[in-house]
């Protein structure tokens, strides 16, 4: 029987995400719904990082399974890296993903399309029952679009424009995003773990 392997979230687009990359993974994949486990983490580490680990130790330590979970966001050169570990709570929590992508728009107002590098940065932290943990991270790299392009995706991936695919992250499909995006990336490390 496979043993199950928690991710550490309740938000469905990172389930989903996560559940494609995990496919192969030799474990029966489930989020905490599935479990009946209501937790509401207290995410106040200074890094990607420690802000995944905090929540996969958590986790872990509520179901008692091998729990992963990450931490992920967008690093703007131009805004000295916010939003940063901030993004999905950028311009304060009532903003809804499509306000803070217009924020982030309005805050790079004037800048040229040469100075708009960006990277979308994950953190993804494994904790087994029996307290070892171990961390991996990605990164993708590219540009902030001008405007909203493409309805795939969530969050930033709307103006998270790519060269090599002349396309914003939001135009992928799916399988596109989930073979090169910063989650993928780092989930592909935490699978090589996972396998031994």
């Amino acid at each position: 029987m496979l043993k199950k392997l928690l991710l550490g979230t309740t938000n469905i687009h990172k389930i989903k995400e996560f559940s494609s990359i995990f496919a192969d993974a030799p474990f029966l994949i489930t989020h905490p719904k599935n479990e009946n486990i209501n937790l509401k983490v207290n995410e106040n580490g200074l890094s990607f990082s420690e802000n995944a680990l905090i929540k996969a130790k958590e986790f872990c330590k509520s179901s008692q399974l091998i729990s992963i979970a990450d931490d992920s966001g967008l690093e703007i050169d131009a805004l000295r890296g916010r939003p940063g570990i901030y993004s999905a709570r950028y311009g304060g929590k009532k903003l809804t993903d499509d306000d803070r992508v217009e924020l982030v728009l309005k805050q790079l107002s004037g800048i040229p399309k040469t100075k708009r590098q960006a990277r979308f940065r994950c953190a993804i932290a494994i904790a087994w029952p029996n307290g070892k943990t171990l961390i991996e991270e990605g990164t993708l790299e590219g540009m902030i679009e001008f405007k909203q392009k493409g309805y795939n995706g969530f969050g930033y991936d709307p103006i998270f424009y790519l060269q090599k695919y002349k396309k914003t992250v939001a135009e992928l499909n799916p399988k596109e995003k989930n073979n090169i995006s910063h989650r993928a990336i780092a989930a592909k490390k935490i699978l090589l773990h996972l396998k031994t």
